[in-house]
């Protein structure tokens, strides 16, 4: 079994209970940030008929902050988790195209979007640089990329107990808690254009343009 496949099993056994193992969390600090990062998408909306992706919309969490006024694409490889998105677009009533679609092999043309967004979904693709490099080639010229993000602390006590306790999410439902995300970033040839540290060095809200 590929990597892909054994998370896509993982995310597709844990789809049900997804949104109740984050409610915590979500209750907590991720809510405000997700927040904060769907009005800082909103401050960049400046023309009629822009197109946004979310790449990797999971359970749907973003979906009540999706803008009215654009062209929204949702994508996910994990068929379970997009049902639990189509839920919360009819809940939330936002007209959303949602597609299963893997990060690392997009289905649509070079320099599509204008605005991509992602949360919390770079742990989890197999491989990261591969999947930025597909984001970099369907965002147009002048686009933005909008993501929050978690990775491997820099401080070495920190970063070491991550590399430790990483087994445990990547074999609960195959998330990494130790992607060094910024590197990746390099890697694939984006460049930053803003990046809050939201809590010490581990979460970050990025935005990146080509």
């Amino acid at each position: 079994m590929s990597k892909n496949d054994t998370i896509k099993k993982r995310y597709n056994r844990i789809a049900p209970i997804y949104d109740s193992l984050e409610l915590l969390m979500e209750k907590g600090k991720m809510g405000g940030w997700r927040q904060n990062l769907w009005q800082k998408v909103q401050n960049k909306i400046d023309k009629a008929g822009m197109k946004l992706l979310e790449a990797g919309v999971g359970s749907g969490k973003n979906i009540e902050y999706y803008p009215d006024d654009l062209e929204i694409f949702a994508i996910d490889f994990s068929p379970k988790m997009l049902k639990e998105a189509e839920k919360k677009a009819q809940k939330y009533n936002k007209e959303v195209n949602l597609l299963e679609m893997d990060i690392q092999d997009l289905d649509f043309e070079d320099n599509y979007f204008d605005l991509i967004i992602n949360s919390c979904v770079f742990c989890s693709v197999p491989d990261p640089v591969k999947g930025l490099k597909e984001l970099k080639r369907v965002l147009k010229q002048d686009g933005r990329i909008i993501m929050l993000e978690h990775m491997r602390s820099q401080n070495e006590f920190v970063g070491k107990m991550m590399d430790l306790f990483n087994w445990v999410s990547l074999y609960t439902w195959g998330a990494n808690i130790n992607r060094k995300t910024m590197q990746n970033i390099e890697k694939a040839g984006l460049e930053l254009v803003e990046v809050n540290d939201l809590m010490s060095d581990i979460v970050k809200e990025i935005e990146l343009k080509k």
